[in-house]
Formats: C-alpha cells, structure tokens, sequence
C-alpha cells in the first residue's frame, strides 16, 4: 500500500512531507492545507475575488499548482522575498561596475534569492588599463570572486547560494572559462591531490567556481555562421567535450529577436535582457489535472497569483522594483509531465494530446496575464512561462520533476538541514504508484538513466516543448560516465552534431555524465534496497567520501 500522512494527507510519501517539515513548516502553516491558506491570502489580497481565492486554495492543497520555493518559505511571514532568483547584467568595463556588481551580488543573496550575472562587457584577461598602466583581471576572475562571496553568504539566513555565469562565445576569456573548473587539473599543493580528488573527500573542500553554474551564450551570427558553412567552429566543439566529460559549461542560445536575453537566473530557466530582473515562479502538475477544462482554470488562477506576487513581494534594492514594473515577469512552469505520460502509457516523447494540454498551456498564460494586469491597471507582463527544474516542489508533489524523466525507480538523495548533509532512500513517488497499484514492474518503468544512451530522445523532447515557452527550460540530461563506450573524446563530434541540429529552436542546454563530480545529490539504488530503508533519515558522517556513492562508482546526479 502507498504511504499516507494523516497531517498532509496530499502527500504520496513519507520524504514529501519530511521535505515540507524541514523547508516549509511554521506557525500558521503546521500542515499543506494550512500553508496554501496562508499563501494565498498573504500574496493574491483583495487583488483577486473570494471564489478565485477558494479555488486557487484548493488547486495548491491538492498539488495542482505549486509556487515556487521561496514563496512557500516566507508565506505568512514578515519579510516577503517571494523571488527566487535575480538577473544582473555587469554593466560597464569600469572599475565602479566592477565594485557595485559585487553589492548587487551580496543584496540579492541575503534575501534567499539566487543570482544569474552575465560578464561578458568585462575586457578579457591582460588587457592594458590606461588608468593604471595595469593589466586586467579578467571577467573569470570576477566570476571567481563572486563565487567566493557566495560561499560565505548562507541566503536568507536558510540555504547555501545558488549563483549562475555566463560569457559569450567569442570573448577573449572565453577559453579560459572553458576549463574554468577542470580540476582534475588543479593541484592541491603538494599532497599529490587534485581537488577533484579533495572534493571527493570533502563535497564542501573550496574550488573554483563550485558555488557557479556556468554557460557560454552564442548569439545570432554564431547560428548563421553554421548555418552557411556547417562548421560549428572550435569553441563549441570544446564546450560540448567540457560538458561531456565534467558537466560544464552548459548553453545558452539567445538568436534573433532573443539575442540581447543573455541573462539568467541560477537554473537558468528565466531570461532577460535587463539588468536587475527576476524570476518569479510557480508550476503546474499536470499528473494532477483531470482534464483540459481544469488545465484551463489552473492556469488561469496560477497566472493571477504570480502576477499577484509582482505586487507585493520585497526586494532588496531600487533598480530590481523598478525593473519589475517594466516588465512584471512570470515563470509559470509545469511538471509532473513524464508522469502524466506514464499514465497514458506513453514513450517520453511529445504526444498528440500533449500538444494539446501545451497549447491550452501557452494561450491560456497569455490571455490571463493581459487581461489581469489590464483589469489591474498596471503595466503587462512582457514574458508569462519558464520550466524550472522543480526538484523540491516536484518532491513535494510526489511526481516526475519539470520536464524531466524519471530520474530512477530508487534512489538516495543527499539534502542540507541545519548546515549538516542529511540523505534518504526514496522510490519515486509515481512510480510507486505504478508498482504498487497497478502491477508495473519496477524493472519496466522508463528513467532518466534508461535514456541516457538516447540523448537524441531527450534534446528532442526539451526541442518540441520550448515552443510553447516564451523564455526557457531548465533541464539537466544525463549522460554515461565519460571514458566509456558513449561517452568519449570519439563520439564528442556526433554530439556537438546533434546538438547544434537543434539549436535553433532551443533556449539553453545542460547536461550530466555519471560521476562526474563528487558528493552527487541523486544516486540510482536497487528498489528492493530503497524500500527497505524508507522513512529513516540519516546524517552524513565526517568520514564520508561520498555520501551519494553507495554503490562505489561515483553515483549520478540528475536534477
């Protein structure tokens, strides 16, 4: 039988409603039903009438609509930094950008919120100064000071930084954050160490960048240029062996009318062209949802609630309000699709039907948030749907994350409480609903891992679904361990190939090679295993290498 709460009887396992008692649980929110009470009336007000209100409640209470974390976190409390990320742009090659960025940085951290800096107006490394006669640092080394200031701040007082960095293609540094954080390559003095080596010890031992996810943008001449000759050129086939081997940089395509969106918020799913801009997320289960009428008024109530947020959330400096008045951007998203397909007996691949659901999607985002903010009287939102990665609501949820297949059947999954590593062993929620209520076979259920040979699959998947998103989505695929059959300096052509066949209709691209870095959030376990040892919490010893190896490979993370 499927695990049941009596407290929060939504939820489908015991791990859903520890997650909701270490992240989300507080006085006036013991319980879901309770927190989407309180989320509700403290974001939407008089803003949006008594029945929207009731029916919003019931959507979230029934994991329909989930907001994105942060408001979970500060729902009916006194501070309201609703937003999970900020966009900053560095502005001007002067040394009083170079100053004030890193202020932006540290305001936007110590309200919760993540940060996504894009460094490419910084002249590159060596470059004469005609003030001083010096020489530039560079927009890596910049980066690098970020990520430093990062680790040092724990957001919100709640949880470590999340911090993205990007670089065009075609800057001078642009190589030199290529291999950026190899560091199977940097030595640990002389202990004969590398700090791959060091991080595998000790996940939190200090490298650079690893507070920093990190992408290359290409632009519209990059696109072009492959499309008239063929040649992709050497800095992408670079990108795609860096990728291949340790996971990043990842890529970001911003062409055409996108071209100046080089910004991104941490998980990289909201884009920008603006200098402090926000996301502002919330998601949609569609594994939840009945049928297309309800996926209509889902959508409908979700989008006033995000733009509901635009109104009332604090932020921590000037520009970031008035940057929100301009553009009152959304990050409405879904998740639970893999599922959703799962339930029609459905291969991972954009259906017929699904089609459908993501055009009610889309048409239904987009006429809600005008006529909302018309009937407001304030400024339209210019850009209403971003897929994030989902990885605690969709835990919350109890369903697939995102756009993501289901990462494994079971597994262990490493997570911070009270500044210590805690893990679990988890069955996935919906695939337990398949085994225990309907007879699947746990060997038979479709994982991320399955398809991490067919990555053809998986691009073209994130390809079909970005159309229906006017900014991007946020979706890490997994890929075997470099060095193996598949994965090697030999097939780094046949990927860089597929990978710019469908570039032009993708926002961005990340992906990740099993075992590539040490202290690995997800690792595949046995179901017999896992099922074992469901409920039981334990805290990560000193000694632990690797909390997420249980298997002594390396493990594999997905999300």
């Amino acid at each position: 039988m499927s695990w049941k709460s009596n407290r929060n009887p939504m939820f489908r396992s015991q791990f859903s409603e520890s997650i909701f008692d270490a992240k989300y649980k507080h006085e006036g929110a013991s319980n879901w039903e309770e927190l989407a009470h309180t989320l509700v009336e403290d974001v939407c007000r008089d803003n949006m009438t008594k029945t929207e209100k009731a029916e919003l409640k019931d959507h979230i209470t029934n994991l329909r609509f989930i907001a994105g974390g942060r408001y979970l976190f500060y729902a009916g409390k006194k501070r309201k930094f609703f937003n999970n990320c900020f966009l900053l742009r560095a502005e001007e090659d002067t040394r009083e950008d170079w100053a004030n960025l890193s202020w932006k940085a540290e305001s936007c951290l110590m309200t919760g919120g993540g940060i996504g800096i894009d460094y490419s107006i910084y002249r590159p490394r060596g470059s004469m100064l005609a003030g001083t006669g010096g020489t530039a640092s560079g927009a890596v080394e910049k980066a690098r000071m970020i990520n430093e200031l990062g680790r040092s701040v724990m957001q919100g007082g709640s949880r470590r930084s999340a911090i993205y960095a990007s670089l065009r293609y075609d800057h001078g540094d642009a190589h030199e954050f290529l291999k950026s954080k190899n560091w199977h390559d940097m030595p640990v003095g002389k202990s004969g160490y590398s700090l791959f080596d060091a991080k595998q010890d000790d996940f939190n031992f200090p490298a650079p960048l690893d507070m920093t996810n990190i992408s290359l943008n290409y632009n519209t001449q990059w696109l072009l240029d492959y499309w008239q000759t063929g040649d992709y050129g050497e800095t992408f086939l670079l990108n795609c062996q860096q990728a291949l081997s340790t996971a990043e940089p990842g890529f970001s395509f911003n062409f055409f009318e996108k071209e100046n969106e080089t910004l991104r918020n941490a998980c990289c799913e909201v884009t920008s062209a603006d200098d402090s801009d926000l996301c502002n997320l919330g998601s949609i289960n569609l594994a939840r949802i009945d049928d297309m009428k309800q996926l209509r008024d889902v959508v409908e109530l979700a989008t006033k609630f995000l733009v509901c947020g635009t109104l009332v959330a604090d932020l921590p400096y000037k520009k970031i309000y008035e940057t929100r008045e301009k553009n009152r951007r959304l990050g409405l998203g879904l998740m639970g699709m893999h599922e959703w397909l799962i339930q029609r007996n459905s291969k991972y691949e954009v259906t017929e039907e699904l089609h459908k659901w993501l055009t009610i999607y889309k048409s239904v985002s987009n006429y809600s948030a005008d006529k909302f903010c018309d009937e407001l009287s304030i400024s339209r939102s210019v850009a209403k749907r971003a897929i994030a990665p989902t990885g605690t609501i969709g835990i919350i949820a109890g369903t697939s994350t995102g756009i993501e297949p289901v990462f494994a059947v079971a597994y262990k999954r490493r997570y911070l409480k009270n500044e210590r590593w805690h893990y679990q062993y988890v069955v996935d929620a919906c695939a337990k609903e398949m085994i225990d209520i309907y007879g699947v076979s746990p060997n038979s259920i479709e994982s991320a891992l399955d398809l991490a040979e067919d990555y053809e699959r998986r691009i073209k998947f994130q390809y079909d679904v970005q159309q229906y998103v006017d900014m991007a989505i946020s979706s890490t695929i997994n890929l075997p361990k470099w060095g193996t059959k598949n994965n090697n300096p030999d097939t780094v052509n046949g990927f860089a190939d597929t990978l710019a066949k469908y570039a032009h209709g993708l926002r961005g691209f990340t992906c990740y090679p099993d075992a590539c870095r040490g202290g690995q959030p997800l690792t595949s376990v046995p179901y017999e295993d896992a099922v074992k040892k469901l409920g039981e919490e334990f805290e990560e010893a000193v000694e632990t290498h690797d909390i997420c190896d249980i298997t002594g490979h390396g493990g594999t993370c997905g999300v």
